[in-house]
C-alpha cells in the first residue's frame, strides 16, 4: 500500500512539473483575440508588444491585430519600418512615435510605411532644443524629410524638432480632418496652402502651424471645409490670404515678424464671413490688414497694450486700438495690459483708450511687474457698465518679493481719484482673479470691486503658487467685512507637491468668506 501511495505521488509530481507551462499556455490560447489585444495595449511600447510573439505560436500573430502602435521612446527608424511593413500587420487607427534629437533619415525611414498602414491618427514628436540663431539653423538644416500623402489618415500631428519637411507635391488627403505642425522648417517645392486647400484636403476642419520656419512669402488657403485656423510664430511670413467661407475661429500670433509697425503693402486678406472667434496678436491697420466682414465675431483677443510708455509704445498700442474700433458689441473681450519695470519717466497711455465695444465678459491679463493696476483697470471698467463677468490674470516674472511691491513714490497708482470716483457695475455677478500675490494694492482693488459691483454673487481668488498659506490668510483677513452678505468669496491655494488646488478656509469664515 505504501508503494502504491508513492507511485501516485510521483505521478502527480511529474504531471505537475511537466505540464505547468502547457496548462498556462493553453489557458492563454483559450482567450479570445480581443482580450489578448487588450493585454498588449497595456504594454509600454509597440516593440514590447512585438516581442511577445516569442512566447508561443498563439502569440506570434496577436500583436499584428493591435489597432494602434506606440513607440516611446522610438527605436531606430528602420526598426519601426520593419514592424509597420510586417505582412501580417493590419490597418492601424493610431501610430504614435516619440524621438529625441532624431535626424531626417530616421523619420524618412518609417513615414512611407506609416502612410500605407494608417487609417486614423498620426502623432510624431521629435524632442529637440530650438536653434540659437539663424546661422545655426542654416548650419544644422540638413536634408528635408519628405512627407508622403496619407490618403486614409484622419488627423496628423507633427512636432519635427526643427527638422526640414517637404510636403507632398501630389496626392489627396481624402479623410484628413485635422493637421497640427510644430517646429517645422518647411522646404520646397510644395507650398503649405497647396496641400491644405481644396481639393487636396476636402474634409479638413482644423489647421494649426506653430513655431515654424520657411513660410517666407505667401500662404494662400482656399478651403470650403476649414472651421479653425491657428498660426503662431511663423517668423517671416510676408502675406496671408484666406478664402474660408465656413471658418469659425482664427488665431494669428506673431507671424509677420519681419514687418515694421507700418507695413507698406497689404499683409493679410481674409474672407471669413462666418467668423465667430478672432485672436489677432499682430500688426493691424485696415489699409494693410483686410479682415473682411466682422459682424459675426463675438469673441475677440487683441494685441497687448502698454500702460506706461514712450512715443514708440504709442505706435505699438495703435494696432490694438484700431482693432477695437472695428467692433460695437462683443460677447467676450481679452485684453492684455503691459507695465514696464521702470515707469517713472514714461507717460501714462491709458487715456488713448477712449472707447470699448459693449461686452458681457472681460478678461484682463495684467503683466504688472509689481505695479498697482487699480487705476488702469478702473479706466477700462467704467466703459463696461453692461459687464456680466470679469476675469483677471496677474502675471509677473522674476523674484516673488521683487514683484510684490514697486519703488516708493511710483506713479503707477495715479490718478488716485479712482479710489473715490463713482462707478456702478450693476450687472456684474461673477469675478475671478488668478495668481494673486497678496500685495497691498491688490487688497485695495478687491475692496473697490465690492463697492462697484452692487449685485456680485461670486468672487473667486486663486493665489500665485509661490504665495505661502500664512500670506494668503493675511490677505483674507485684510478683506474681512468688505463683501456683501449675498456675495460668496472663495480663496484657492496651489499645492506644488500634488499639482492641484485646494480651497482655503479663512479663520472664522468656514469654507466661504
Amino acid at each position: 500500500m505504501a508503494q502504491r501511495g508513492g507511485e501516485v505521488a510521483a505521478k502527480r509530481t511529474k504531471l505537475s512539473s511537466g505540464d505547468a507551462g502547457g496548462v498556462g499556455e493553453e489557458r492563454l490560447s483559450a482567450l479570445p483575440d480581443d482580450l489578448l489585444v487588450l493585454i498588449l495595449l497595456r504594454l509600454d511600447t509597440a516593440a514590447a508588444a512585438v516581442r511577445t510573439s516569442a512566447f508561443s505560436r498563439r502569440w506570434s500573430r496577436v500583436w499584428a491585430l493591435l489597432p494602434e502602435l506606440r513607440f516611446d521612446p522610438a527605436p531606430d527608424g528602420r526598426a519601426i519600418r520593419g514592424i509597420l511593413d510586417a505582412p501580417e500587420a493590419a490597418a492601424l487607427r493610431r501610430i504614435s512615435v516619440t524621438t529625441e534629437g532624431a535626424r531626417p533619415e530616421s523619420a524618412a525611414a518609417w513615414l512611407p510605411a506609416a502612410a500605407r498602414r494608417l487609417s486614423g491618427d498620426l502623432v510624431y514628436h521629435n524632442i529637440a532644443a530650438p536653434p540659437m540663431s539663424y546661422e545655426e539653423e542654416e548650419k544644422e538644416a540638413g536634408e528635408a524629410v519628405q512627407l508622403p500623402c496619407f490618403e486614409k489618415a484622419t488627423t496628423i500631428e507633427l512636432n519635427m524638432g526643427f527638422l526640414g519637411l517637404a510636403l507632398p507635391p501630389q496626392g489627396v488627403f481624402a479623410r484628413l480632418t485635422g493637421i497640427s505642425l510644430r517646429c517645422v522648417r518647411f522646404r520646397s517645392p510644395c507650398e503649405l496652402g497647396d496641400v491644405v486647400s481644396w481639393p487636396r484636403c476636402p474634409l479638413l476642419k482644423k489647421l494649426e502651424v506653430h513655431d515654424s520656419r520657411g513660410l517666407d512669402n505667401l500662404v494662400f488657403i482656399d478651403s470650403k471645409s476649414l472651421l479653425l485656423i491657428k498660426l503662431k510664430a511663423l517668423r517671416s511670413l510676408r502675406k496671408l490670404i484666406l478664402v474660408t467661407p465656413h471658418l469659425q475661429e482664427l488665431s494669428v500670433i506673431r507671424i509677420f515678424l519681419h514687418l515694421d509697425e507700418d507695413p507698406s503693402e497689404p499683409v493679410a486678406n481674409i474672407s471669413a464671413p462666418q467668423l465667430e472667434s478672432l485672436e489677432w496678436n499682430e500688426v493691424y491697420d485696415p489699409q494693410h490688414v483686410h479682415l473682411g466682414n466682422l459682424r459675426q465675431v463675438q469673441w475677440l483677443i487683441t494685441n497687448y497694450f502698454v500702460v506706461y510708455g514712450s512715443p514708440r509704445s504709442r505706435i505699438v498700442n495703435r494696432h490694438c486700438l484700431r482693432l477695437l474700433q472695428q467692433f460695437q458689441a462683443l460677447y467676450s473681450l481679452v485684453l492684455t495690459l503691459v507695465y514696464k519695470q521702470d515707469i517713472n519717466d514714461l507717460q501714462c497711455l491709458m487715456g488713448d483708450i477712449a472707447m470699448l465695444p459693449q461686452i458681457r465678459f472681460l478678461h484682463l491679463t495684467v503683466l504688472n511687474q509689481g505695479h498697482a493696476f487699480g487705476a488702469s483697470s478702473f479706466h477700462l471698467l467704467r466703459m463696461c457698465t453692461d459687464l456680466r463677468e470679469l476675469s483677471f490674470g496677474l502675471h509677473a516674472n522674476g523674484n516673488m518679493d521683487a514683484q510684490s511691491t514697486c519703488p516708493s513714490g511710483c506713479i503707477c497708482d495715479q490718478p488716485v481719484s479712482w479710489k473715490t470716483e463713482a462707478l456702478v457695475l450693476n450687472h456684474l455677478k461673477r469675478v475671478e482673479i488668478f495668481d494673486m500675490r497678496g500685495a497691498e494694492h491688490e487688497v485695495t482693488f478687491v475692496k473697490q470691486l465690492f463697492i462697484w459691483a452692487t449685485v456680485l454673487k461670486k468672487l473667486r481668488i486663486r493665489f500665485d503658487y509661490r504665495v505661502s498659506e500664512s500670506k494668503a490668510r493675511e490677505f483674507c483677513r485684510a478683506l474681512a467685512g468688505s463683501s456683501r452678505p449675498e456675495t460668496s468669496v472663495e480663496f484657492y491655494m496651489y499645492d506644488v507637491s500634488t499639482s492641484s488646488t485646494y480651497l482655503l478656509a479663512p479663520e472664522g469664515h468656514g469654507t466661504g468668506f
